[in-house]
């Protein structure tokens, strides 16, 4: 075929590329360090950390503030930003290796008036390309000869394949996708696989302009905020409505406490402008150094580290995370759109299951006698055949099918079997609907072919253990339909003792038995889906396979249970308007025939209604939709169209994997939750105990390095400490949250303030009890214990927040650096209370930094004793809301 065209000359084709531009899709850009570093500022918490450091570096220079906060926020600053571009350009670098791991396409192409194998890039407009079985088309074209069988799932989603013959008549190529664009007789599509047969191609459209390339183009529009960069949005604005509140209220009390120490209003008006702008300056600062307290500086630093860690761990699993935080907003998702081929389904037909006539399901290889009948009417009966790699190549989806069933070993040793060649052949036509083949050395002819086509001439049939018995065609047709309702494609075999009869079936055929042949539910993914479900996420199968097809396979997998769900068509969709869709889409479980504009809309309109929305898929139709939902998964043996677009690559194809990120992403979330129980308790008692203070008469509590200490270090080794807490199962079962819920719920809110008010209340009872003071050796002790028993009373609710429940405890041995870190801390506050004893200037150094002095034994059992009372404190507090919430029911 290829001697009858030229094609292009070498400048033809330059003249082409030069007119119609490069056969080339553009790459998604690659993520820079330099990018990734300046990106992170964009994130509002961190905004607000710059804010402060302005403020504390304005009062440092104005002599009110010491410089080791804007230093240490500053370097925290620059962790989080380094440590989350180090993890985006870690897992760009990933993906990289993972594209270029993908060999580069080639093409047979007429040049020259010669045939060259060329990178598909090189390909132009006008050029005549040889397709043949197995290729994948380069470029969209028109078949100008021969006849193909055409895959195109890759664009549509559908297995079935496309008949493709070439166009006798002005062909106007499509403007846009409609219906039927795919399944046009001339018409061919870069992306798609060439089944069977032979053709050229001539190239109407290269790169860009290309169906693959328009897909490719729609996925360049900016990505939503993700759910968790939304609540810490919100977050931030609480935070700020907090601290100018905060900051007025605390200016308000200290003027009002030197007023009181004063005498009244009168006398302290009395003392003088200069003293009075004295004490307002001291009150603003002291406002200030409190405000920037009470900013969880540890939290960007916390789902930075949180985020990298995570994002090695699911790589491990064979889940490459693109955009780290992909994994925290799969575990905020509320629906999933799935495509079905590759994802819910194992992506190929295959025999699902064997059957006698007698309607028996079978292993056929534990019946010998009936697998060497049934070996040869596969094996000689089929344009498949098995590869040096052990791989089935060639013929089309159904011989793949039932060659795969054979398996390798048969085929091998059939292969080496003399009796085993074949004399003359008849391959399946849609006519005859029947294959056959003779074995001359074994006096047999065997068939392969639809039931009804055997069924007409079949009086007999093999059961299990060999014999020959009559059957009952109508009940065998009754369990044929019975497997087309299920969108199982159904297969006869059979063989003859007579001689060969060209397009003829001969009257003593025996019916070896049938094979029902389907694209079927990959086992993981049905199990994956009901845990999926049961976490409360709505699962959408979504494929441009017919209503009757995907109702089967969603009944199969677990998505149709009820009458309530709901099956649309692309048609339907498109009769509706976008508010009918939104008021049904709870109830929707499959679209059908579904085109890639319908799952952009989908999409679209899902969010409108505050979902946060999944999509998986693994086609170039699921490009747009993978790239507009809040998390797309790409499949990993999918298209690197697909790929590109996807927040999470699932490298094994497993639905499972999906259900893994869900977990994972949950996991995220609980850490980044308990995170903050744990540090906005310490920030709230720090405040209140500095402002109310003045008021019990103690001065300064805690001394601002002390307030240094405990938000830097608490912060930072806190995020260290509850980040790595591992995934509870149960976290399957907690209810989705909203695209815009609060990160802080009012159950934690309840807990922050009941353990932040027994905090206070525990600070001034160790401040205020004569009988505690007099336990220690002066006003310095006291205090140096002080500052320990706030260390230590957050840290003793570092274990209250591991859990709602009781199990504060549980798993500890999941999380080791949570012990670590926890006795690091101790040992810290040891070196700094003990500084005096360190010898040379740097313990004096130390010492007097903090202003502390070394506590005896006695001293620091009564604190940690007290210290320990968070811990029943908060479990009183679990028991009471936990009966609360079981009286409201």
């Amino acid at each position: 075929m290829p001697l009858k065209f030229t094609g292009l000359t070498s400048s033809e084709a330059e003249a082409s590329r030069v007119q119609y531009g490069a056969n080339t899709i553009p790459e998604p850009a690659w993520v820079t360090f330099g990018e990734a570093f300046l990106e992170t500022f964009r994130d509002p918490m961190i905004r607000i950390l710059l804010v402060m450091v302005a403020l504390m570096i304005a009062m440092y220079f104005a002599g009110h503030a010491e410089i080791y906060e804007p230093i240490g926020t500053i370097v925290t600053v620059i962790i989080v930003a380094t440590v989350t571009a180090r993890t985006n350009v870690a897992s760009d670098t990933e993906y990289r290796a993972l594209r270029a791991s993908s060999a580069k396409d080639t093409a047979k192409v007429c040049r020259d008036g010669g045939l060259l194998v060329l990178p598909v890039d090189d390909i132009v407009v006008g050029d005549h390309v040889i397709l043949q079985g197995g290729n994948k088309i380069p470029a969209d074209g028109m078949l100008i000869a021969g006849e193909l069988r055409v895959n195109n799932s890759a664009l549509n989603g559908e297995t079935e394949e496309c008949p493709k013959v070439p166009a006798d008549i002005l062909y106007r190529f499509p403007e846009e996708v409609t219906g039927d664009t795919f399944v046009d007789d001339a018409t061919l599509f870069r992306g798609s696989v060439v089944f069977d047969g032979e053709g050229v191609m001539e190239v109407r459209r290269v790169g860009v302009q290309t169906m693959m390339g328009k897909m490719a183009a729609e996925m360049q529009a900016r990505e939503p905020d993700s759910p968790l960069q939304v609540k810490l949005a919100k977050l931030a604005d609480q935070i700020s409505a907090f601290g100018y509140v905060s900051g007025l209220v605390i200016i308000s009390l200290y003027m009002m406490f030197f007023v009181l120490r004063a005498g009244g209003l009168e006398a302290y008006v009395m003392l003088g402008w200069s003293a009075i702008l004295v004490d307002v300056i001291q009150a603003v600062s002291l406002a200030i150094l409190i405000i920037v307290c009470a900013v969880p500086e540890g939290l960007p630093l916390m789902i930075s580290l949180v985020l990298m860690q995570n994002t090695s761990r699911m790589l491990a699993r064979g889940v490459l995370v693109r955009r780290a935080v992909g994994i925290e907003t799969a575990g905020s998702l509320n629906i999933l759109f799935s495509d079905k081929t590759g994802t819910i389904t194992g992506g190929q037909l295959e025999v699902v299951e064997f059957f006698t006539a007698d309607g028996t399901v079978i292993a056929p290889e534990e019946h010998a006698v009936l697998h060497e009948k049934l070996k040869l009417a596969i094996g000689m009966n089929s344009a498949a055949m098995y590869d040096e790699s052990g791989s089935v190549v060639g013929g089309n989806p159904t011989d793949q099918a039932v060659m795969r069933f054979l398996g390798v070993e048969t085929y091998r040793a059939m292969q080496a079997d003399e009796r085993c060649r074949a004399g003359q052949r008849q391959t399946f036509n849609s006519t005859n609907k029947f294959s056959q083949a003779e074995l001359p050395a074994r006096g047999t002819v065997v068939y392969k072919g639809a039931p009804e086509a055997l069924l007409a001439r079949a009086k007999y049939a093999l059961r299990a253990d060999g014999t020959l018995v009559p059957f009952d065609a109508a009940a065998l047709n009754e369990k044929i339909n019975a497997y087309a309702t299920r969108a199982m494609r159904v297969l006869a075999f059979g063989y003859s003792e007579q001689p060969f009869r060209k397009n003829e079936i001969n009257a003593d055929v025996v019916l070896i038995g049938l094979a029902a042949i389907r694209d079927d539910v990959r086992p993981e993914a049905r199990e994956a889906i009901t845990e999926v479900q049961a976490a409360g996420v709505q699962v959408v199968m979504v494929t441009g396979d017919r209503r009757e097809t995907a109702v089967a396979i969603a009944r199969d997998a677990g998505l149709l249970r009820e009458d309530s769900d709901l099956v649309l068509t692309s048609s339907d969709l498109a009769q509706m308007r976008d508010d009918e869709v939104q008021r049904v889409l709870p109830q929707l479980r499959v679209i059908a025939r579904a085109l890639p504009t319908d799952k952009s809309r989908i999409v679209r309109l899902s969010q409108k209604m505050n979902l946060v929305v999944g999509m998986t898929g693994d086609g170039v139709n699921d490009s747009p939709a993978l790239r507009r939902a809040d998390v797309g998964f790409a499949m990993g043996s999918g298209t690197e169209a697909a790929r590109d677009a996807g927040d999470i690559v699932i490298l094994d194809d497993n639905f499972r994997s999906i259900k893994d990120a869900i977990l994972y992403g949950r996991t995220i979330y609980n850490n980044i939750l308990k995170f903050c129980r744990f540090q906005l308790v310490i920030n709230i008692a720090a405040v209140v105990v500095s402002a109310v203070a003045p008021f019990f008469g103690i001065i300064e509590p805690l001394r601002v390095t002390h307030l240094l200490f405990i938000n830097l270090v608490m912060d930072s080794l806190g995020a260290i400490m509850l980040g790595n807490e591992p995934a509870h199962e149960s976290y399957m079962r907690e209810k989705p949250r909203s695209r815009d819920a609060n990160l802080i719920s009012p159950a934690m809110s309840v807990q922050i303030v009941c353990m932040g008010a027994w905090l206070v209340l525990l600070s001034f009872y160790f401040l205020t009890n004569v009988h505690i003071a007099a336990v220690f050796d002066g006003k310095a002790e006291h205090y140096t214990a002080y500052f320990l028993l706030f260390v230590l009373a957050s840290l003793m609710n570092g274990f209250n927040v591991r859990s709602t429940g009781f199990g504060i405890f549980r798993a500890l041995g999941e999380n080791p650096g949570f012990l670590k870190v926890w006795v690091m801390i101790v040992l810290i506050m040891a070196a700094i209370i003990n500084a005096p004893y360190i010898p040379h200037d740097i313990g004096l150094w130390i010492g007097g930094m903090f202003s502390t002095t070394p506590i005896h034994a006695g001293g620091w059992v009564l604190v940690f004793l007290l210290a320990a009372t968070m811990i029943p404190a908060d479990m009183l507090r679990k028991a009471a809301w936990k009966g609360i919430m079981r009286a409201r029911g």
